[in-house]
């Protein structure tokens, strides 16, 4: 059984974002309308030039949602509607109070199930983008997560730090907070709602992005990083190179949130959506195994082959088993991801 109907009305709130422009991609191939909320006009405009350009324009709406911290801010967006994807939520470095983080991302996901609640009369479902942030804090030996854990580690180091906590504490702790928030609310209002919650968490996502970024320097966190580390020419250290995480595709992650809003088993469930575990030589690696290069404007760097001989050792990966008993995805290899991201940059001109 499926949670909503094929040509169902989804709200997407932050659609303008890396992930969640795939998201609003995937579901109009799918058959599904989509209400995209952004937080100006101009924002808006891309998406609608993009969609149309895909020949969406009917299936596509724009909605305009300027603070998502006000209350009652999404009380319009979500009438309506048969489902939400709420996946606006700041991830960058540049922070200084912990609190810029945790308002948006724990009263803007309180907000939407507020509203939901109050005017989503048609809602079925809700799917929540969180984060492995959520789940994990930075292990000193090789550690196996699972959805069964939580990153308390990070909401403690912030309270006894505030403004002087690491910018990427404070993003791990507005995750766990937020996604705390989003439990708390539906077990307290379950008896009231008529609809359920899935919520997805994805480590580091990297891919070909297809939100509007007009540079480099204007790239999302995380796709900045890969860039950096792969193809940017400042020298990379050893240590750098040989970090270890775990990652997933943009678009493997996206396809998660609509297979949630499809599959019954998702309600309820906190998701970890992962490819697997990673060193940054192993992208290096890759890159430079692809014949001919889908980017010769760039000589890729050697890095430290060393660091992959004998056994490897992955700092942080993660239990997919519960993934791929609800929704089955065939992840994307380092290789189709490093190939398609090349081939897009190429494309971009850089």
């Amino acid at each position: 059984m499926t949670i909503i109907n094929k040509g169902g009305k989804v709200l997407v709130s932050g659609s303008n974002g890396y992930i969640a422009m795939w998201v609003v991609r995937i579901l109009l191939e799918r058959g599904y309308s989509v209400r995209g909320a952004v937080r100006t006009a101009e924002k808006g405009k891309y998406l609608t030039e993009y969609f149309k350009g895909l020949g969406y324009e009917d299936k596509f709406e724009l909605v305009i949602v300027d603070d998502i911290v006000k209350e009652g801010a999404f009380d319009e967006a979500v009438k309506g509607v048969d489902a939400i994807e709420h996946m606006a939520s700041p991830f960058h470095a540049n922070v200084e109070d912990p609190e810029d983080f945790f308002k948006p991302a724990v009263q803007g996901t309180v907000g939407m199930l507020k509203s939901a609640l109050k005017n989503g009369s048609q809602v079925k479902r809700i799917v929540v983008t969180s984060s492995c942030a959520s789940v994990m804090s930075p292990p000193d030996k090789p550690t196996v997560f699972s959805e069964r854990d939580w990153n308390e580690k990070s909401i403690r180091e912030v309270e006894q730090q505030g403004k002087k906590s690491p910018p990427m504490t404070i993003y791990r702790a507005s995750k766990t907070l937020a996604e705390k928030a989003a439990w708390d609310f539906y077990e307290k209002h379950k008896a009231e709602i008529k609809w359920d919650l899935a919520v997805i968490n994805p480590p580091f996502v990297f891919g070909p992005p297809i939100h509007e970024v007009k540079s480099v320097s204007a790239l999302n966190t995380s796709l900045q990083t890969w860039y950096d580390n792969v193809l940017a020419d400042k020298p990379k250290t050893k240590d750098v190179l040989a970090f270890s995480n775990a990652w997933v595709d943009v678009r493997d992650t996206a396809l998660a949130h609509v297979l949630a809003l499809e599959k019954e088993a998702a309600g309820g469930e906190r998701i970890i959506t992962t490819s697997g575990p990673y060193i940054w030589q192993e992208w290096l690696e890759a890159a430079k195994s692809i014949s001919p290069s889908p980017l010769p404007s760039h000589e890729l760097a050697r890095g430290y082959p060393e660091i992959l001989e004998g056994e490897k050792v992955y700092v942080t990966s993660y239990d997919k088993s519960k993934e791929q008993r609800i929704l089955g995805i065939k992840f994307k290899t380092q290789l189709e991801t490093t190939k398609d991201t090349l081939e897009d940059f190429a494309k971009r001109g850089w």
